[in-house]
């Protein structure tokens, strides 16, 4: 009796000794297995779902013939159908304009002059709608009561203005309905796709323009400076008052219903008193509004419809710990495409039948990148050198101590735009390779309301800068990041935040990477696009006057400084880019070769603002993981190849 139980207590002890040695082992951190940089970067197996409005077809996007081309299949097969058999470049953008229409837009090779095309869902009638040279096209309204119908823009008349044409897609018949006077930056149609209200600039002065019919004249509604927003979203749905998004006495962007009639506000319907709105959504079924979009450290929703909460409440259900939006909707808003995501998983699409419940998986963009082998992407704060509270991301590879890491400092483009939180191929990419990644939204980011913005006017390599360099301080003073192992990369304005970083601040980091960013203030004003130009009187208020201002932009040009740069430098550029001419990169080279500093240089023929194809992307991301691999690593020593 002693020995069983003896035996009994000696086995009950070796089970809690296994069991607890495999709770340690669980909850051991498991460093990443290693990716194939290829795996980030290709195109996704399937994405860009859309649904028919009669909600018996989708389309999305797929790898065909080394592009991405459009494919059709109706719901609940598994048999698809390429359309388009695009060869040259990937298809930008598709969707339905009517059961039996499908439209999608491309350029030549990068040069960002757009093109629609359509095409039926069985392959046949493909006709280039706009096949002018130089011309960019775009889509203001797909008339979705009217079947082969819709209204588009083009710059065909005059480079610098967008004229809007009636197109139908059916017969290719294309016909002026709205010639702009040349000060028109925005046209609004309401819900009967009548043009009804206007956006005039004259550079910096923004104005509203309405009109009771298309057969009356516009007339100013509102003057404002381009500092204040009042963006019209859409008509309420008698048509006679609009929604907009309004900073007007206020500082955050708030969503609220304004009379065109009388030029003020009549109500707020929502504001948050942290960060702007970004967006939102209705039901054009119901004649309602459904929900708010606004984003702090995450995406948010308000919702201001009861029945749209109940659904969005039963498809969380069905993906808990995972953020989502419903994306496309047919006609009758019973069936749903909804498109989710996380920071490590990069996304897929899902069917929702509001009907039956039924909730299905289309695809997942990349199913080659496991989520349990992604890295989290963490929000962080810290405070600039004058005070100012900057909030972004850190991305520390998995399982890895966050202590004095290689680092990788990711300032983001625009630079009047935002880093968000979610799944991001770059910053996995990189964590991958053993790197902390930074990404944060400085001064000028938006989001986070005008003054914040307004903060950034004329800063570009000043404060908008120190930002970026309080932010390497704030990783070592954290113990994070090792000072000697700091990177810098960054495309557009990040591209510019890169140079900048390097020529004027060289001290802090190890190597850098460019791609598509400004070198010289100067020959960047005088290369914008043609549709910029009835912005250039606010870029020269909010970036710097080439004349007025020309010793400052002379200081904050990198080109001027590449005697400062110390470290390597790898950048990136495509001829055709028409926002950062390829002049940016080949002066900020010749200025680096004529001092016998080191840089390596990858140009496209074949691309614009960054790289589109395949093989370039793949080419340019295998060149920064090698240059980083030797520059960033622990005594220049290359790591296990991958």
């Amino acid at each position: 009796m002693k020995h069983s139980l003896s035996l009994a207590l000696v086995t009950m002890l070796i089970l809690m000794i296994c069991a607890c040695s495999n709770r340690q082992k669980k909850a051991e951190p498991q460093t990443a297995e290693p990716v194939a940089m290829e795996d980030f970067f290709k195109d996704p197996d399937k994405g860009q779902f859309r649904i028919s409005p009669n909600g018996e077809m989708i389309i999305y996007m797929a790898p065909y013939k080394g592009r991405k081309n459009v494919f059709v299949q109706k719901l609940g097969d598994t048999i698809a159908t390429p359309i388009t058999e695009e060869t040259e470049r990937s298809v930008y953008n598709c969707f339905w304009e009517s059961d039996d229409r499908i439209v999608y837009a491309k350029d030549k090779g990068g040069d960002e002059n757009i093109h629609i095309l359509s095409v039926k869902p069985d392959g046949t009638g493909l006709t280039d709608h706009t096949p002018f040279e130089g011309v960019r096209s775009g889509v203001l309204d797909i008339l979705e009561d009217k079947p082969d119908e819709m209204l588009i823009l083009n710059n065909k008349r005059n480079p610098q203005i967008f004229d809007v044409y009636h197109l139908d897609t059916k017969n290719d018949k294309m016909t002026m309905v709205a010639e702009n006077p040349g000060n028109i930056t925005g046209w609004i149609t309401d819900h009967d796709g009548k043009i009804r209200a206007a956006i005039t600039t004259d550079g910096v002065n923004t104005s509203l323009l309405f009109r009771e019919t298309e057969k009356a004249p516009f007339k100013t509604v509102l003057t404002t400076n381009f500092k204040e927003t009042l963006q019209p979203y859409l008509f309420t749905f008698d048509n006679k008052n609009l929604y907009c998004a309004s900073n007007l006495g206020r500082d955050k962007t708030a969503l609220v219903e304004f009379d065109p009639r009388e030029g003020k506000e009549l109500r707020v319907i929502y504001e948050n008193p942290k960060v702007d709105i970004s967006g939102l959504d209705y039901s054009r079924k119901r004649k309602t509004l459904t929900v708010i979009n606004y984003q702090t450290d995450k995406p948010q929703k308000f919702f201001l419809d009861d029945e749209a909460k109940a659904i969005d409440e039963k498809i969380q259900a069905k993906i808990p710990g995972y953020t989502f939006l419903v994306t496309r909707k047919n006609k009758n808003e019973d069936k749903l495409l909804v498109y989710a995501y996380s920071d490590r998983y990069f996304g897929g699409y899902y069917f929702y039948d509001v009907n039956t419940d039924q909730f299905e998986k289309l695809a997942d963009f990349m199913p080659q990148l496991k989520e349990d082998n992604m890295a989290e992407m963490k929000p962080i704060a810290y405070r600039s050198r004058d005070g100012l509270t900057i909030h972004g991301y850190l991305t520390i590879p998995k399982g890895v101590e966050a202590k004095n890491l290689p680092t990788v400092i990711n300032p983001h483009g625009g630079p009047w735009y935002r880093d968000s939180w979610g799944f991001n191929p770059e910053v996995q990419f990189l964590a991958n390779r053993g790197y902390a990644v930074l990404q944060m939204n400085f001064r000028g980011s938006t989001g986070y309301g005008r003054e914040f913005w307004e903060s950034s006017f004329k800063q570009w390599g000043r404060s908008m800068q120190d930002d970026i360099s309080d932010g390497v301080q704030w990783l070592i003073d954290q113990g994070i990041a090792d000072p000697q192992r700091i990177a810098i990369y960054g495309g557009s304005y990040g591209g510019y935040a890169t140079l900048a970083g390097i020529t004027l601040t060289p001290e802090l980091y190890a190597c850098a990477v460019d791609y598509v960013g400004v070198a010289n203030m100067f020959t960047f004003m005088n290369t914008i696009p043609p549709y910029w130009e009835p912005y250039r009187k606010m870029f020269y208020e909010m970036v710097g006057d080439p004349q007025q201002d020309s010793l400052m932009l002379a200081e904050v040009s990198p080109v001027f400084h590449a005697d400062n740069i110390q470290c390597p430098l790898l950048i990136a550029q495509g001829a055709n880019d028409p926002r950062v001419n390829k002049d940016e990169s080949d002066q900020m080279v010749e200025a680096l070769r004529a001092r016998g500093i080191p840089v390596e240089y990858i140009m496209k023929e074949n691309e614009g603002h960054g790289f589109y194809n395949q093989e370039n992307q793949f080419e340019f991301y295998g060149a920064m993981e090698q240059f980083f691999d030797k520059h960033l690593k622990n005594k220049g020593e290359l790591s296990t190849e991958m």
